[in-house]
């Protein structure tokens, strides 16, 4: 099965004051940075969701996919974006990451496809002790029309709609490699864990 990667970037940032939370520098380098080098060499191909210039990620060399559905509809608009972009690159599936969670597991993609194995439209989310991790899964290019229609229909809630396709759960014991950067707190922790 072919993979792409999209990181997902494309929200408001509003606990971090607003911007580009993967632009923030982490141990002297943007915190994309870091999220790439551990998701490139799982994937086929990468790409990064976000809105608006997509010219302040040039230096990066990634295609920027921005949302299809209007007014920041969370999580489910990014991964729809990059099922689209997916699709027209010939690639079956996505793996999805968070832009502001750089410790996430090096064998990401591997575990949420061997969960997924013999599903004929494969579906799996991160999930910890601590819960499921929403915004890092393995989403099936086939199923893009029906997450369009689900948004179109106001639907948010990104477990509402893998529940709805029966998604299954990767488990990951370690809850901090999904530590995510939302405050300048927590970036400050992030430095220390590095």
């Amino acid at each position: 099965m072919s993979i792409a990667g999209v990181i997902l970037a494309g929200g408001q940032a509003t606990r971090m004051g607003g911007g580009d939370k993967c632009l923030l520098p982490l141990g002297g380098a943007p915190m994309l940075e870091r999220i790439i080098a551990r998701l490139a060499p799982q994937v086929d191909a990468l790409a990064l969701n976000a809105n608006g210039d997509a010219a302040r990620f040039e230096r990066f060399g990634l295609p920027v996919v921005s949302d299809s559905v209007e007014g920041f509809a969370g999580p489910l608009a990014g991964v729809l974006a990059g099922l689209d972009w997916a699709a027209g690159e010939g690639h079956e599936a996505i793996v999805t990451a968070a832009g502001d969670t750089p410790f996430f597991p090096r064998d990401l993609a591997a575990r949420l496809c061997e969960t997924a194995e013999g599903m004929v439209h494969p579906l799996a989310l991160a999930a910890t002790p601590d819960g499921r991790q929403p915004t890092f899964g393995l989403w099936p290019v086939a199923l893009r029309d029906d997450l369009r229609a689900a948004l179109q229909s106001g639907l948010r809630k990104v477990v509402m709609w893998t529940d709805t396709h029966r998604g299954r759960m990767a488990e990951f014991p370690d809850s901090g490699a999904f530590f995510n950067v939302n405050t300048p707190e927590d970036l400050a922790t992030a430095e220390a864990m590095l």
